[in-house]
């Protein structure tokens, strides 16, 4: 289920940001938090995947179509939840006109109405007060700006309230019922972090508090918080970019074809991403853990020479070991070395990060200077990318990746850039019927058209479940085609989740690794890639093995 938080023209996009960071360290991994913007209200099914729907402090009045706040309201009453952020509420009394509200509800129980406003503001006038929850507990340093007010919401019982301020116990949150769903209203920004400079024990104990109310909050409206985790990190980490020891100059020219040497800064449409030595990896990496994500430019760490990060730097993910499998599928294969490099020996590696298809396709300068072909692989995504607009978590134990290809546009005529998508669905099954996977295990692997892999049940007695999802970005300019194919496997993933290593019976075979099926997973695709470029992008070649493997629906 999904998250929305709504970025349209009148909120504050460092609110947006905020709110963001903040519902992401609250509910990760069980939910997916993802903007949505005022033309997706209008073309999107939104409401159908929809766990909340937020709306961050604005900078200009909040005012929708009749048909958008039809189709809000229709959500909410129908069981659905909304957040307000520095937002106030007028319940009952007289009709208030549109230019007078934003949002406008009926009381599940009275069926008075409920007027939701959204006070215009800035971040420089924000101010911090002190509130009380309705446990008791005070939380100092809260951020505030702008004017909201709660009217007839402390009488007769009709809403919850949720927090007073602590000079004076009026309201400044509250929760009410709309049909069968809920909406609650802060007045405060209770996305906004408690930070101090001397981060004393007072602002830790402040901060502890404000993220202990946020999460009662989204309790309340129904959502589900997962257990803290030291393996799930809530906000991005630091990617290392590397590259095989056996051909130590990749990065060298990487960082040629992007035109920087570290410490260096490059600013693009979606990101800044902050390129650094070596030498301060584990310094970026301690501080970005125990971070409270408000730094958003993406760092990269750059290893030269053949040098790779320790594997105390990446716990989930060695990349020494990455290599030598790497290495060693590439023997076993026969290929010739392409050029300039092998898919897989240029590779960038992030313990988290928000999606590694994002970080490509919505940054153009960025994409437009990566040299092909470049893998960048994580562990965990905040917010992964699938077809339709669909966004998705990635636990542990998930193989997700993007690797960026370029070819010039005589290779091929581009209509036959759709068979790409099949392509990868054919390496992530040959992949795992190879004996450094899943070996004669991995039978049960399958395609089912286009590109989507499955799992059968053994012996046809179960339902196939899916285990592999594949996205293609395409973008043609005057000289070549540039491709991002993104791919996640489930290779480790604990059940109920299908996975291959849940195809092993016990004690049958060792399990397979993170490291051996991804490089295995590149050579596969490799060789099949190869063989598309040479036949000018014919699929004729694969036809005889692609329907060995289709599922049968």
């Amino acid at each position: 289920m999904n998250v929305l938080v709504y970025t349209g023209p009148e909120v504050l996009q460092t609110s947006v940001s905020r709110a963001i960071t903040a519902l992401r360290f609250a509910l990760y991994p069980h939910y997916t938090v993802q903007p949505i913007t005022l033309q997706s209200f209008i073309s999107q099914p939104w409401s159908t995947s929809c766990a909340l729907l937020v709306f961050p402090a604005c900078r200009d009045h909040l005012e929708f179509s009749h048909t958008v706040l039809a189709a809000i309201r229709t959500y909410v009453e129908k069981g659905g939840a909304l957040l307000g952020l520095r937002a106030g509420v007028k319940y009952g009394g007289f009709f208030l006109g549109p230019g007078e509200y934003s949002l406008r509800f009926q009381h599940a129980q009275t069926g008075s109405s409920i007027y939701c406003n959204f006070p215009p503001g800035t971040d420089e006038n924000l101010r911090r007060t002190s509130i009380v929850g309705e446990d008791g507990t005070n939380v100092t340093g809260v951020a505030e700006s702008g004017d909201v007010s709660f009217e007839g919401v402390d009488a007769n019982g009709i809403a919850r309230v949720l927090a007073r301020r602590a000079d004076g116990n009026s309201v400044i949150a509250a929760e009410l019922a709309v049909g069968a769903g809920k909406i609650t209203l802060w007045g405060v920004q209770l996305e906004v972090p408690i930070v101090a400079e001397d981060g004393s024990a007072d602002t830790r104990l402040a901060e502890e508090r404000r993220r202990a109310l946020f999460g009662k909050t989204l309790h309340s409206l129904g959502l589900q918080l997962p257990s803290t985790s030291p393996d799930q990190p809530p906000y991005p980490l630091p990617q290392f970019l590397v590259s095989t020891p056996s051909n130590p100059d990749i990065v060298a020219r990487v960082l040629q074809s992007l035109e920087l040497k570290p410490p260096a800064t490059l600013q693009d449409t979606n990101d800044t991403f902050g390129f650094h030595d070596a030498s301060d990896g584990e310094g970026l990496l301690v501080q970005a853990r125990s971070s409270s994500g408000e730094d958003t430019t993406r760092h990269i760490v750059v290893y030269e020479n053949g040098s790779l990060p320790p594997t105390s730097l990446t716990p989930h993910f060695n990349v020494q070991q990455y290599f030598q499998d790497l290495d060693a599928a590439h023997q076993k294969a026969g290929h010739t070395i392409g050029s300039p490099w092998a898919v897989g020996e240029a590779f960038l590696y992030g313990e988290a990060v928000t999606s590694t298809q994002t970080l490509m396709d919505k940054n153009p300068r960025f994409l437009a200077s990566l040299p092909s072909p470049l893998v960048s692989l994580a562990t965990y995504q905040l917010a992964g990318r699938g077809r339709g607009g669909n966004a998705w978590v990635s636990p542990l134990g998930c193989l997700q990746f993007s690797l960026r290809l370029r070819i010039p546009l005589s290779a091929m005529p581009p209509s036959r850039l759709v068979f790409v998508q099949y392509l990868v669905a054919l390496a992530v099954v040959e992949a795992a019927r190879d004996d450094g996977v899943l070996g004669s295990c991995g039978d049960r692997v399958r395609i089912k058209w286009p590109n989507d892999v499955y799992i059968v049940g053994e012996g046809g007695k179960e339902k196939p479940t899916k285990a592999s999802g594949i996205l293609v970005y395409t973008a043609i300019d005057g000289e070549g085609v540039d491709i991002i194919i993104g791919c996640g496997v489930n290779v480790l993933n604990p059940p109920p989740i299908a996975s291959l290593a849940s195809i092993i019976p016990p004690g049958a075979r060792e399990l397979p690794t993170m490291e051996r099926t991804a490089a295995i997973l590149m050579t596969k695709f490799e060789g099949l890639w190869s063989t598309f470029v040479a036949n000018r992008g014919s699929f004729e070649p694969f036809l005889d093995r692609y329907y060995g493997y289709w599922l049968h629906s």
